[in-house]
């Protein structure tokens, strides 16, 4: 009896044995042949991207056993555990980060009851201790077989999304097809990855264009890494493969706090905060009509020279991104001469009050360079809204309440002064080069509008021209009536912008402000 009881007993595994069969079964996936495919194609497993994002050994996962609760349409038959999305956390940098990788070997990595709840767990969980979550996308959309199951899923997610906004990042790692209302999560999340030639995302695919308005388009050119990070905007990053994806995403956390209630990480750096760089004091050509490359101011001013430049596909006519100055993160947001002449359209204008209203949740100082002649004016920027759009950039730089500090290189026209960053909407720290030209207009359509007349009935007309350009320039194209009222803190030698950034951020590191109280206001969106 003892002898057939011990081996009965040596036969059945025991209970650790079958922990460890199920931890390897969640962790295969979809299967082997699965995996190879995936492989194929380019792309990492869920699991290989968690690894690779997270510090060596961190991550730590919930809900790994998890399945969907569907008896329909066959899929009583296919219960894998963990249902298509691996969930957890980790470190990044010894930081806690919460992340969700869908698995595009389980059913496509579409999106069921459970596989929305173990989402909602982590986002839930992330908010509530203070840390960021980064979605790692790859997949076919909502489980069809589960129906509104489904699409109440996504809902539930959207809402998440919308709850944590401006109270801990969260980043979108499009790393496969993401299409529908999938959409819509990474759309509110504050940054969004794309990787070339692997993933894309649209509302409606190719086929559905093709029958609805007969256009042909291939799901490359409709919603591809390249479109998004080029034409609409939705992408900020265009990455060149799965591991460079992920790395992108550790280098921007590195610039950011882990919540709304935190400061941004502080670096060593053994750049020199008075480091003076001679170039600035001849970067900006004489002719005021001439263009150069503000990305050559930013990297004499910043630390170490490295700009970690956020939509740098998108509205290139202004820039942003993160930097460090003295070791303090810093969110720059500067006009570009060197194309189109660094106006504001409507692109640029959503492009850089996004960025405004994010470094503004998460503490970050804005350092604004400007150099801008005006809006673009044309009929289409017009009928396209541009006063509405360019009231967004206004909006964001009024209601922040962070450091501001604005450099004005050299043009400051008009309205486009007032907007970006000037002394009479809070900015706490206004600097103006020597080159620097504040007024209404430029000097020469001034002079037309003033003394047409004149100018029209001198014998030489456009001496007569000159010389009124030229006392225009002398009465307001400088920065100097501005300092006189006190618009403009200090005239600066460009060679010394480091030094005065430094200084600044210094005295504004304890910085508070606030804005009436009220439920939130109506930006114009």
């Amino acid at each position: 009896m003892t002898s057939t009881s011990t081996k009965t007993e040596q036969q059945q595994p025991s209970k650790l044995e079958r922990l460890r069969e199920r931890e390897r079964r969640a962790e295969e996936g979809g299967g082997l042949a699965r995996v190879e495919r995936q492989h194929a194609s380019g792309k990492l497993t869920a699991r290989e991207r968690i690894a690779f994002l997270l510090d060596e050994g961190t991550f730590e996962e919930f809900d790994k056993h998890v399945v969907h609760r569907s008896h329909d349409f066959g899929l009583e038959e296919q219960r894998y555990p963990g249902d298509g999305v691996v969930t957890g956390y980790g470190l990044i940098d010894n930081r806690r980060v919460f992340v969700f990788a869908q698995d595009f070997t389980v059913f496509g990595g579409s999106l069921s009851e459970t596989h929305a709840e173990k989402i909602c767990k982590v986002m839930d969980m992330a908010m509530r201790v203070g840390a960021p979550v980064v979605g790692l996308n790859d997949s076919g959309g909502a489980r069809i077989q589960e129906g509104v199951l489904s699409l109440g899923g996504y809902a539930d997610i959207f809402l998440r999304n919308t709850l944590a906004s401006g109270v801990v990042p969260q980043i979108s790692c499009i790393m496969g097809p993401c299409a529908g209302g999938a959409v819509y999560s990474p759309a509110i999340t504050d940054f969004n990855v794309m990787v070339k030639n692997t993933s894309y995302m649209f509302i409606t695919g190719p086929d559905v264009i093709r029958a609805v308005t007969h256009e042909e388009v291939s799901k490359e050119e409709l919603g591809g890494a390249d479109t998004h990070n080029r034409i609409s905007g939705v992408a900020h990053f265009d990455a060149d493969s799965d591991q460079h994806a992920l790395q992108l995403v550790r280098e921007l956390l590195s610039f950011i706090p882990s919540n709304n209630m935190d400061e941004a990480p502080r670096v060593q750096t053994s750049d020199p905060a008075d480091r003076r760089d001679e170039r600035l004091n001849t970067i900006v050509p004489e002719e005021s009509n001439q263009p150069y490359d503000i990305r050559d101011v930013l990297h004499a001013v910043i630390d170490d020279g490295y700009f970690f430049e956020v939509h740098e596909f998108y509205a290139p006519n202004i820039v942003v991104g993160f930097a460090r100055i003295d070791g303090r993160s810093v969110g720059i947001v500067a006009n570009q001469p060197a194309y189109l002449a660094g106006v504001l359209d409507i692109d640029a204008s959503v492009k850089a009050a996004r960025f405004v209203r994010f470094c503004d949740c998460f503490n970050i100082p804005l350092v604004v360079f400007e150099d801008v002649p005006g809006f673009l004016p044309g009929v289409r920027q017009e009928h396209g809204g541009i006063i509405r759009h360019g009231a967004k950039l206004l909006y964001a730089f009024a209601e922040a309440t962070v450091p501001k500090i604005t450099v004005i290189t050299r043009k400051a026209y008009g309205g486009a002064y007032c907007v970006m960053a000037s002394k009479h909407i809070r900015t706490d720290i206004n600097l103006a080069w020597p080159s620097a030209e504040i007024a209404v207009m430029g000097a020469g359509g001034a002079v037309g509008v003033l003394y047409r007349r004149e100018i029209s009935e001198a014998a030489d007309q456009e001496s007569a021209r000159q010389a009124r350009v030229a006392e225009f320039e002398e009465k307001f194209a400088n920065p100097y009536v501005a300092a006189e009222r006190g618009f403009i803190d200090e005239i600066i030698e460009p060679a010394e912008t480091r030094l005065k950034l430094a200084r600044a951020l210094a005295l504004l590191e304890n910085k508070r402000d606030t804005n009436p109280p009220k439920k939130h206001g109506n930006i114009p969106l």
